[in-house]
């Protein structure tokens, strides 16, 4: 699989990695044994890149669980969601605890009291526990407060949503992040679940076989990848088949305009 360089954070990321929400909020010895068996699937594939949030539930711990003695082959990028500088020191020390003692990419969830989590992430990163800083939302009425956020230059990433139906980053975020060198992360590359609800046919698929598409979530993974703004993806899954099918969209050759505008019709229906 590819890797790519996000942005100025000094990390260097597998285009495709995996997110924890929902499908990594579990409970008990036998679901978490079928998580370990997708982190299994994802480092065996490249895509050594995990997401996670206290926002989650369950996520954060079954995530540390699952990759035990394999820290040192992940980068882990988690969140700080909290309203006091109290509980946000208190979601990092725990955090910290199920990561080894390092976050790879910590970001303020959701810019939830950013002027006051900020300062813990710096005070963090210059110690060390913590290697690059980010922001995150979700909701493009928030995207003015996270456009200001990224011209103070205290932040080296964001995390925004991205796909075929949701492209308002593609106004002022995904420039703004260029010109800046920030790192980004795409969360919700499968419009969370709504665009795989109606796959196209193999036939409207066949142009993007030459790019090594064989599947619907293969063409979006690809479709956002192919933007050079874009620097990792980061699906949700519970099976390990998917994770290996969505880690195969992170290789070369990417699309040009014209697959990308098929994707795109396709994905309107």
């Amino acid at each position: 699989m590819e890797h790519r360089d996000l942005g100025q954070t000094g990390l260097r990321v597998p285009v495709v990695g995996m997110g924890t929400w929902r499908t990594f909020d579990v409970h008990g010895a036998e679901l978490e044994q079928a998580r370990r068996e997708v982190v299994d699937a994802a480092l065996s594939s490249g895509a050594n890149f995990f997401d996670s949030s206290p926002m989650y539930g369950a996520s954060e711990q079954v995530l540390g669980a699952t990759l035990g003695g394999r820290r040192s082959e992940a980068l882990v990028a988690t969140k700080v969601w909290a309203s006091t500088a109290e509980e946000g020191r208190a979601q990092v020390e725990r955090a910290l605890g199920l990561y080894g003692g390092v976050v790879d990419l910590y970001q303020i969830h959701n810019l939830l009291a950013w002027p006051i989590q900020l300062p813990l992430l710096e005070e963090l990163k210059a110690n060390g526990s913590v290697h690059a800083i980010g922001a995150t939302h979700y909701i493009a009425s928030a995207f003015d407060e996270l456009h200001g956020l990224m011209l103070t230059g205290r932040i080296g990433a964001i995390q925004i949503p991205y796909n075929p139906l949701q492209r308002e980053v593609e106004r002022d975020i995904l420039p703004l992040a260029a010109e800046l060198g920030l790192g980004v992360v795409v969360m919700r590359p499968f419009g969370a679940g709504n665009l795989l609800s109606t796959p196209p046919s193999a036939d409207d698929l066949e142009p993007l076989r030459p790019f090594g598409v064989t599947t619907w979530p293969q063409a979006l993974l690809k479709w956002i990848l192919s933007d050079p703004r874009c620097h990792v993806a980061i699906p949700a899954t519970s099976s390990p088949e998917r994770m290996k099918q969505n880690a195969a969209a992170g290789d070369p050759p990417w699309f040009g305009p014209e697959e990308r505008a098929l994707v795109a019709r396709l994905a309107l229906g």
